[in-house]
Parts: C-alpha cells; sequence; structure tokens
C-alpha cells in the first residue's frame, strides 16, 4: 500500500484527506506541525508528502528543505499562497507539485499518483546513499538542467522557468528520446481532468523553447511528434 504523509493544521482538512485517501487503499499518517512531520518522515518512511507552507512551528519551505537532505521522497505542496514568487521558492527547495487552496480533490489524488508514478519509474524512492551526490544534471550544447536543484543555465546565465514550464521540462529530460504522449503530460502537469487540453502543451511548449533553444522555429532539442506528443534529443 502507498502510505502518504499529511502535514497539515487544519483538522477538517485533515479528516477530509484522510477519509479521502483511506477510501483509495492509502496508508495515511497525519502530522499538524514541521518538527512533527519531520519525525514521522524517518519513522514511517512514506511514499510521497502532502504539505501545507503555513505550519504554527516552522514554514513549510524549511520542512522541503530538511526532507531534502536526506530523502527523495515527492512532496506536492497544498497551500493557500497563490504568487508565483511562493511557488517558484517551493519548487526550489525540493518540492515535486504545487496545487493551490481551494482545490479540487480528484485533481490532487491525479497529482499524487503522478509524483508516486514518477517517483516509481526514476528509480528515485527512499533515503540519499551516504555516497552519492544529490546532484543529477542534464547537459546539451545550448544548456544545462539541474534536477536536483531545479534550476537551468544558458550561455552560462540562470533561465528563470514557470512550475509549469519546470514540470514539463523535467518529465521530458529525464526521459531523453522517449516520445511522452500527450494525454500523460496533460495529466502529470495539469491533471486527469485537463488530459485533452493540448492547447495547453502548445502554448507551454512554445515558451520554453523561445528560452531554451537557439532557432524556436527548428527546435532541436524539445521535438513535437505531430498528434502523439513530445521528446527531449539531448
Amino acid at each position: 500500500m502507498t502510505r502518504v504523509l499529511v502535514v497539515e493544521d487544519e483538522p477538517p482538512l485533515v479528516r477530509a484527506l484522510t477519509i479521502n485517501l483511506q477510501a483509495r487503499a492509502y496508508e495515511v499518517d497525519a502530522a499538524s506541525d514541521g518538527t512533527t512531520a519531520l519525525r514521522l518522515a524517518a519513522e514511517r518512511r512514506p511514499d510521497v508528502v502532502v504539505l501545507d507552507l503555513g505550519l504554527p512551528d516552522t514554514d513549510g519551505i524549511e520542512v522541503i528543505k530538511a526532507l531534502r537532505g536526506w530523502t527523495r521522497v515527492p512532496v506536492v505542496v497544498l497551500s493557500a499562497r497563490c504568487t508565483t514568487h511562493e511557488k517558484v521558492e517551493a519548487f526550489e527547495a525540493g518540492a515535486d507539485d504545487y496545487i493551490t487552496k481551494p482545490f479540487d480533490m480528484a485533481e490532487l489524488l491525479a497529482r499524487l499518483r503522478a509524483a508516486v508514478r514518477r517517483n516509481t519509474r526514476d528509480g528515485a524512492g527512499g533515503v540519499l546513499p551516504a555516497d552519492e551526490s544529490p546532484s543529477l544534471t542534464v547537459t546539451t550544447a545550448d544548456f544545462t538542467v539541474d534536477l536536483a536543484a531545479k534550476k537551468v543555465r544558458r550561455d552560462g546565465r540562470p533561465v528563470r522557468l514557470t512550475p509549469t514550464e519546470w514540470h514539463l521540462l523535467e518529465i521530458l529530460v529525464r526521459t531523453p528520446g522517449r516520445l511522452i504522449s500527450q494525454r500523460q503530460l496533460l495529466e502529470e502537469v495539469w491533471g486527469t481532468t485537463f488530459a485533452t487540453r493540448t492547447n495547453y502543451l502548445r502554448v507551454y511548449m512554445a515558451q520554453l523553447r523561445r528560452k531554451l533553444e537557439k532557432d524556436p522555429s527548428r527546435p532541436r532539442y524539445l521535438i513535437t511528434e505531430p498528434g502523439m506528443g513530445y521528446r527531449f534529443e539531448g
């Protein structure tokens, strides 16, 4: 069974999340503050963490940073904070996904499934080995993607990506040469209710190409397979 650690200080929301998760055969642990969350993460070794940023004893960003010191467990932020700056801060600290309150339960559950799938597929679960560097870098002739730090550099200069742009790029560069279907990208980035919104992909892929490709009209790295999906060629 998949184990979820819910870090949230609003009891009604904790109850709602617990009921919905347990109904879908998840095991659930709950923490109402950052200190308890870190203790439970170490003791219970969850498969995914749902984390509110507004905790009574510490900021959720600090919890993410503390987790990233020893584990790759997926962290899905669930927060009322909705500015781009706050989202970027969470991603840069090591969050894997970000959902703003109020939220749709079906979308949250889909995002959790996607986070667990990616973690399992990438073989990235569990504790970081003591002798392993946390950095994983994808390097091309024109830009570099640091997957651990969630940063991109082009010609030696940082490239600012939105959380959605980063999420798309991360999925593609983790599996170079592999075709990722439009539906899979839409479900993993936006949720199952957006599985047919292919216009979203066209807009965001165009933005990524403008930021990373030398000639966005003739992309070398972010390749479209018409009617099927996208792939990254390193």
